[in-house]
């Protein structure tokens, strides 16, 4: 019986072999919706590594525990620090310092899916120049802001591209974004053709934001404090196995008060604060439990791969615009959480988005896919980047990368390569090395080995299999390979941007092409 079904396996992998060859053969453009998987492609916004229950955290995230149980978890997997920039890299496969805010000289992951015969969807926050469904989307609902008010909007959401009049009541941010999604695949589903889904959860970025139940399930979670709370999570990451070592947590900053200096007041504030914070995260995951239903219910849940991640690591930057006493479930309310709480987010990482320390690149990604992960609730410790989710969309949608032109002008090389292997229980060529930057904050990484710059500096090296918090700075002790890694990132950033690093005042690399307009930068940046 085994030898049969030994037999019947082999047989299965080599059709699957087969007809994936076919594919690649006839350009990427066979239409069988069977035999390719759904796509869905999910990314909050300005959420920490660990703020995720299946990631430690304190957060009741029952759905993506259930798919992460069943599925992947990638303990070191990297984002690109800043809002912008993700979404850049996400949907280009290239860095920013090259496709920048118009993806100049790129291809969009939809555009490359839909030459391929994908149903190309979109819904939630933009963050680019242009318009999706101009790049490749063939349904688009969400705003092209940075930020907006979960209950009122603003005036750059869009349905299409028309513009779309936020109700002045029942309407919340989040939930549209999963409506107008389950809407779409309600709409295409008779078109025969795999989906590629796009959600941009705008949550949790401020302002913080939150239905009045939700905020009120999570009232005293948070009453311990920063300090407490942060020792906790800790604990809880090292006992899931989401460290890949044992690395110390990361002492509380400077210039973050403790928990006990403050007042009463104070504690009881910012602690609100968190709470709305975690409901915004909260109604994320029962948005992507009454997404998954809807897959479910369109026979479609086995055959789609699914992808969560974050785009950078928890904000620290203090916006509050209006009386902070004014509660996060009005739309007349604009509070923030901070570097305290952003702090705890991170754990047990240093710094925050922005910054291209571990706290600021380091996203949790959840990936599920029943046909192909043979055995779920595994963690992966080998690294990624953001970069490698167009090659994996493209290696498992049997696609290729559009060459040599497309809207007009020259499409450069994608950088990245695909998880698809470690998804099927394998290995893959991991691209070393890995560059990151933002404004005067700048990373690389290979292999082992990591160079830091944080705001004036200096380059700090660690050593990221025994020091991947970041506290141990080699670069005394291996000063020849600090400034060999320095160079290296000073070429790859003169060959991607054009231009020489000159940290805050070069704004060549925020726009990746020298023939970009001057934007300012909205509200989310």
């Amino acid at each position: 019986m085994m030898e049969n079904r030994s037999s019947r396996e082999a047989e299965r992998r080599l059709v699957a072999a087969i007809f994936f060859v076919l594919i690649c053969a006839c350009g990427g453009t066979v239409n069988v919706a069977a035999e390719r998987p759904n796509i869905v492609l999910i990314m909050v916004d300005d959420m920490g590594f660990s703020d995720l229950g299946c990631y430690g955290g304190e957060v009741d995230t029952p759905n993506l525990d259930r798919l992460a149980s069943s599925g992947l978890r990638f303990s070191q997997f990297y984002n690109g620090a800043k809002c912008s920039q993700s979404r850049s890299m996400l949907l280009t496969g290239r860095y920013f310092t090259e496709a920048g805010m118009n993806l100049s000289g790129s291809v969009t992951i939809a555009e490359a899916l839909g030459k391929a015969g994908y149903t190309t969807l979109m819904t939630g926050k933009w963050h680019l120049q242009g318009h999706p469904v101009d790049l490749g989307f063939s349904r688009y609902f969400g705003h092209l802001s940075g930020a907006t008010n979960f209950f009122h909007g603003d005036n750059s959401f869009r349905l299409g591209k028309e513009t779309f009049k936020v109700p002045k009541q029942g309407f919340y941010t989040t939930d549209a974004n999963t409506d107008y999604a389950i809407r779409f695949l309600e709409e295409t589903k008779d078109e025969k053709k795999p989906f590629f889904l796009y959600i941009a959860y705008n949550a949790p970025h401020y302002p913080l934001m939150a239905h009045k139940e939700d905020i009120e399930k999570y009232r005293g979670r948070f009453s311990e404090g920063w300090d407490m709370l942060r020792r906790k999570r800790y604990k809880r990451v090292k006992e899931l196995g989401l460290l890949g070592g044992d690395w110390p947590l990361t002492p509380r900053p400077k210039n973050v008060p403790s928990w006990d200096s403050l007042s009463e007041k104070d504690r009881k504030w910012e602690a609100y604060t968190m709470e709305v914070y975690a409901a915004m995260i909260d109604r994320v995951d029962q948005n992507i439990g009454r997404l998954m239903k809807k897959i479910d219910s369109l026979g479609a849940s086995e055959h789609t791969l699914f992808m969560f991640l974050s785009d950078n690591g928890g904000c620290p930057f203090q916006r509050t615009k209006t009386k902070r006493d004014v509660p996060g479930h009005l739309p007349e309310s604009y509070i923030t959480y901070h570097k305290p709480w952003a702090n705890l987010s991170n754990t047990p990482f240093r710094l925050y988005k922005q910054n291209q320390h571990e706290g600021g690149i380091s996203t949790p990604l959840i990936v599920h896919w029943p046909r192909v992960i043979s055995k779920g609730g595994n963690i992966i410790h080998s690294m990624g980047h953001i970069t490698d989710l167009m090659a994996t969309c493209l290696e498992v949608a049997g696609a290729k990368y559009p060459n040599p032109t497309l809207r007009g002008q020259t499409v450069k090389p994608m950088r990245g390569s695909s998880l698809a292997p470690i998804f099927r229980g394998g290995t893959r060529q991991v691209t070393d090395p890995v560059f990151f930057h933002f404004s005067s904050n700048r990373a690389v990484r290979s292999g082992k080995w990591k160079l830091s710059w944080a705001g004036k500096g200096p380059w700090e090296l660690y050593n990221m299999d025994k020091d991947r918090t970041e506290l141990i700075d080699l670069s005394g002790k291996f000063a020849g390979r600090a400034q060999e890694m320095a160079a290296s990132w000073e070429q790859w950033f003169k060959a991607t941007s054009g231009g020489t690093f000159k940290g805050k005042k070069s704004r060549k690399n925020n726009k990746g092409n020298k023939n970009n307009k001057k934007k300012k930068p909205s509200e989310g940046e």
